[in-house]
C-alpha cells in the first residue's frame, strides 16, 4: 500500500462572494456545518476564514472566528487550520491576531506578496445580480492591489506561531516564495521539515498546469530538502492538478474557497461534495486516506486539546 494521503477542505475562504453560488457558507453555523461535511467524506484538515453573518463580506473578527472554531472542535475531530491571510484590506494585525488568541493546531502563512486579482469574477456577480453592494467593488478593487506578503510579516508571523506551538502552512503561488523559504529555514525562524501548500490557478501567481507544479515541487527539494506538502489549485483545475498532486506523491486540497464546481456547470453544494470526489479518485489510484490523528502524528502537531479554543 502507498503511503496514506491527507486532504484538506478549505471551506469558505475570501475569494467567492454570495453571489456566486448559494452554497457559499456564510454563518458561522454554515461554516460549521461545511466543515464537518467535509470531515464525514474524510478530510483530515479543514481551512477556515471568517466572513459577515449578515453581508458575506471576509472581516477579521476574532470572537466570530472563535464561534467557529470551536463550533468545529465541539463537533469533530479535525484538524482546524486558520487563516492569516484574511481578505483583501485587512490590516497584518487583523491577520494575525488569531494566532495569539486561538493558538490553533495549524495556520497559514502566506509567504511572499502577489498581485491577488479577482477581477475577472465581477462580471458574473454582476450578471447573476449583486445580493450586496459590496461584492462588485471588492472584485474589482483587486485589479489595482497587491496583496502584502513582506520579509518583515513572514517572520513576525512565523515568531508568533512559534510562540504557540502553532505550525505554519506555507502558502507558496510562485517559485520566488520557495527561496523566501529557503531564507527562513536558514535563519531558523522556520522549523523544519516544512508544510508547503502549493496554489495555483490565482491571476498574479503561477499558471495551474503539471509543469508549473512539477517545477516547483523540483525546485523546493533543491532548496530545502524535505518537506511536507499538498497542492490547491483555482476554479476548473482543481481535480486535474490534485490528481495529478497525489501521482506525484503529495497530499490535496479541495473545498468552496478554491472551485464552487463539482463538474462542468454543476456547483458544489458543499465541501464535503469535492472531499468525496478528490477521495475516490485518490482510492482509484490506490492511496487511503489519512485520519486527523495520524496527520497530527506525521506533522507533529501540538494536539486539540492545546488549542485555545
Amino acid at each position: 500500500m502507498a503511503k496514506k494521503i491527507w486532504i484538506t477542505a478549505a471551506v469558505t475562504g475570501a475569494v467567492h462572494t454570495p453571489s456566486l453560488s448559494p452554497y457559499l457558507p456564510i454563518t458561522p453555523e454554515e461554516i460549521i456545518e461545511d466543515a464537518v461535511k467535509a470531515y464525514e467524506a474524510g478530510a483530515a484538515v479543514v481551512h477556515v476564514h471568517a466572513r459577515d453573518p449578515k453581508t458575506g463580506k471576509p472581516i477579521s473578527d476574532v470572537k466570530v472566528m472563535e464561534k467557529i472554531v470551536s463550533g468545529i472542535k465541539k463537533r469533530c475531530n479535525v484538524i482546524i487550520c486558520v487563516t492569516t491571510g484574511g481578505a483583501i484590506g485587512m490590516s497584518l494585525a487583523d491577520r494575525l491576531a488569531p494566532i495569539p488568541a486561538l493558538k490553533p493546531e495549524l495556520a497559514s502563512l502566506n509567504a511572499g506578496s502577489i498581485n491577488f486579482v479577482l477581477s475577472p469574477m465581477a462580471s458574473t456577480v454582476q450578471k447573476n445580480g449583486a445580493k450586496h453592494d459590496w461584492e462588485i467593488p471588492y472584485l474589482e478593487g483587486t485589479y489595482d492591489m497587491i496583496f502584502p506578503n513582506t520579509f518583515y510579516t513572514f517572520e513576525n508571523y512565523c515568531t508568533t506561531m512559534n510562540e504557540y506551538q502553532t505550525r505554519p502552512e506555507l502558502e507558496v503561488y510562485d517559485v520566488a516564495m520557495i527561496n523566501n523559504i529557503a531564507y527562513f529555514l536558514n535563519k531558523g525562524v522556520l522549523k523544519k521539515p516544512p508544510y508547503i501548500q502549493f496554489v495555483l490557478g490565482i491571476l498574479g501567481g503561477l499558471p495551474a498546469t503539471v509543469e508549473h507544479l512539477s517545477y516547483m515541487v523540483k525546485y523546493a527539494k533543491e532548496q530545502i530538502g524535505d518537506f511536507f506538502w499538498s497542492c490547491a489549485a483555482a476554479g476548473r483545475y482543481q481535480f486535474p492538478l490534485t490528481a495529478t498532486a497525489l501521482a506525484m506523491g503529495g497530499n490535496v486540497r479541495v473545498g468552496l474557497e478554491d472551485n464552487l464546481y463539482l463538474g462542468p456547470g454543476v456547483l458544489a453544494k458543499s465541501s464535503g461534495e469535492q472531499v468525496t470526489r478528490i477521495k475516490e479518485i485518490a482510492e482509484r489510484m490506490g492511496f487511503e486516506s489519512a485520519s486527523p490523528d495520524e496527520v497530527r502524528d506525521e506533522m507533529g502537531l501540538k494536539g486539540k486539546d492545546n488549542t485555545g479554543f
